[in-house]
């Protein structure tokens, strides 16, 4: 499963933040298999964002995990770029991480991402702060190498005869 993550931060695209929920993303992917071949720091900027997406998911990244930009901010970007490139959605992804987020904080309820399939990449978005990304994708973690095999056609037949 080839894996991309995208951290946008303003302030880490220009070296005064240093990114540790990109690097703790990478670490939780492996354990499913992932293998990141792409990892890049962004400003919050819905173009550079799109555009980043779209490359990557033209070169056939499988998984595209964005970390940052989905909160209430006048720069959090993240949601809508997202939104903007996706051609299918999949909402269930971003319930089940709301949901499990909600058990630990009542602030989970004021994530804006969003999760949805570009070609034949899964596209989730994540919260910025490392403990926020590690909880999110802890809740989904498991289901990922399936959904991956689902999309792109790699996957057996689901349902089990009765």
């Amino acid at each position: 499963m080839k894996v991309g993550i995208l951290t946008l931060s303003d302030k880490g695209s220009k070296g005064e933040r240093k990114d540790t929920s990109g690097p703790a993303i990478r670490e939780m992917v492996k354990k499913i298999g992932g293998e990141v071949v792409e990892y890049k720091i962004a400003p919050d900027d819905l173009e550079t964002i799109k555009k980043t997406l779209i490359e990557w998911s033209d070169q056939g990244i499988h998984l595209i995990l964005t970390t940052g930009g989905t909160g209430f901010s006048p720069r959090d970007n993240t949601p809508e770029a997202t939104a903007a490139v996706i051609e299918k959605q999949a909402p269930g992804i971003a319930e089940a991480i709301r949901y499990y987020g909600l058990q630990k904080t009542p602030k989970a309820m004021l994530s804006r991402a969003v999760a949805g399939i570009r070609k034949q990449s899964l596209i989730i978005n994540l919260p910025g702060s490392e403990r926020g990304a590690r909880e999110s994708l802890e809740a989904i973690l498991d289901t990922l190498p399936h959904a991956i095999e689902l999309l792109t056609g790699k996957a057996g037949d689901c349902a089990k005869p009765a």
